[in-house]
């Protein structure tokens, strides 16, 4: 069976999530005789992703409908069923970079830069612009289409367009199988699983990535793990064994205590603490606690936190494009694009757009009550059950309130973030900043902010409109007139 449709990809150049998105929808069976519109503004890169399309369509007989554009605007018309957006605005590992060093110049060391802290702030900040435009064109064109994200800080970009669109946006992420590999390795000899030799730990690197893979291809098909929470941030709330039904939590607790103390540290001390497993590991984690930041104490290097590693990211950029360049050139086999995973976006479409079901693992949307304790309209992460009426969230109840408590601060955060981003607000770009668990000194908190406004002011227009400081100012101004 077959389910025409029209599906807009933006930032189809995105070298490995270009190339596997790509690949998944051309294979699809399902959704042969669809339209495939591909959206990217580097006319090099768009020019190389659609020879590979057009390639991939032909040797699989996929009868596709190909287009592509530079603007998003000319793909979006009243046919469209599914926008997917992977855009990120500049380049990923520059910014990415002055982001964790700006706020080194005030004494604020982040332990990562990406999602939380000061620099998911300023990383936020910079994709807000764009995907507010592209939900505002939709609004106008397809109202009725599905936004698919795959565009960080998740958290923040899923909370603009649910809270300040009409379009109807889900958020997806593939951290949910950190926890799976995790959960492997402490249950490798129980399972009798094969855990390969060299991991030492579940931050992004390239050694490190065939080796967790290898687990999870294991580990997924034998368990069913339940979690909840935010995106880069939930907690596994039930491990159970496929095969018997057998509650396997407790044995996972004195287990995961049994390995090496040096495997993942600040991911143990916070299960020990707080009773649950937090999924996304160390890395990403560290993201949102206060506890690891401290310029006395230096926790990173007690947790031997790794930053990302910004050269050998934008090398292996380079090393991905060169070869999509060469799969379109014809000068290379496609043979390994027929494992291709999306991470999610093939689920969401066919079974959107073919009345299917399809449960997924995790997924990001509008808390309308799956989580009990967190603040209704949110933008939470759980288990989703994907049908003909849309995605629907798998209830998972009340988390215990301590981590509750960690969860609504985030939430505040990103909510301010977006806020102050759509407003073009200093004042809620202050307080964000101040609530963020990164920052610790209210002063530091105002020049972090502006100099971050000073050296993004091209991407943020919105806040041109008023001084940076402009709100401390005018509460100093006034408390002088009192005097």
């Amino acid at each position: 069976m077959t389910l025409p449709t029209k599906i807009v990809v933006i930032g189809a150049g995105s070298a490995s999530f270009g190339e596997n998105t790509l690949a998944a929808l051309v294979r699809s069976r399902k959704l042969r005789g669809s339209t495939l519109a591909l959206v990217d503004r580097n006319p090099e890169m768009l020019n190389t992703v659609k020879r590979l399309a057009e390639r991939l369509n032909h040797e699989w007989d996929s009868q596709l409908t190909i287009t592509a554009h530079t603007d998003h605007r000319e793909a979006l018309d009243g046919k469209t069923e599914f926008v997917v957006s992977a855009i990120e605005v500049g380049a990923r590992e520059g910014l990415w970079r002055r982001d964790y060093e700006i706020p080194l110049q005030f004494g604020v060391r982040q332990p990562y830069a990406e999602n939380g802290g000061p620099g998911g702030f300023a990383h936020a900040l910079r994709n807000i612009g764009p995907v507010l435009g592209i939900a505002r064109d939709m609004e106008q064109t397809c109202p009725g289409a599905w936004f698919i994200n795959y565009t960080n800080p998740m958290i923040r970009i899923c909370d603009l367009v649910n809270r300040h669109t009409r379009i109807k946006a889900v958020g997806l992420c593939h951290q949910i199988f950190i926890g799976y590999v995790m959960v492997g390795i402490a249950l490798g000899c129980d399972l009798g699983l094969e855990i390969p030799q060299g991991i030492v730990g579940m931050h992004a690197d390239i050694t490190q990535a065939p080796l967790h893979d290898q687990v999870k291809e294991q580990i997924v098909p034998r368990l069913d793990i339940r979690a909840a929470g935010l995106n880069h941030f939930s907690w596994i709330l039930s491990i159970r064994d496929r095969q018997t039904g057998e509650d396997l939590y407790p044995l996972f607790r004195r287990r995961f205590f049994e390995l090496d103390p040096a495997f993942e540290p600040l991911t143990r001390r916070v299960f020990e603490a707080f009773g649950l497993f937090p999924v996304p590991g160390d890395t990403h984690l560290c993201e949102y606690l206060p506890w690891v930041s401290d310029p006395l104490t230096q926790p990173w290097e007690k947790y031997h936190l790794h930053l990302y590693d910004w050269d050998m990211n934008a090398a292996v950029r380079e090393f991905q494009h060169e070869r999509l360049r060469r799969m379109a050139n014809q000068e290379m086999t496609i043979e390994g694009l027929e494992h291709a995973d999306s991470e999610g976006a093939l689920e969401m479409i066919e079974n959107i757009a073919g009345a299917g079901t399809h449960y997924h693992l995790a997924a990001n949307l509008p808390n309308r009550g799956q989580i009990d304790n967190l603040p209704i309209g949110a933008t939470v992460e759980t288990p989703v059950v994907v049908d003909g009426a849309g995605i629907h969230p798998v209830l998972v109840g009340a988390l215990p309130e301590p981590v509750a408590e960690l969860l609504r601060r985030e939430t505040a955060v990103a909510q301010l973030c977006v806020e102050a981003a759509v407003e073009g607000s200093h004042e809620k770009a202050y307080q964000c900043l101040l609530l963020d668990p990164v920052i610790t000194d209210i002063e530091t908190a105002r020049s972090v902010l502006d100099a971050y406004l000073t050296e993004y002011k091209e991407y943020l227009p919105q806040f041109r409109k008023s001084v940076p400081g402009a709100a401390t100012s005018h509460r100093t101004s006034q408390e002088k007139e009192k005097k």
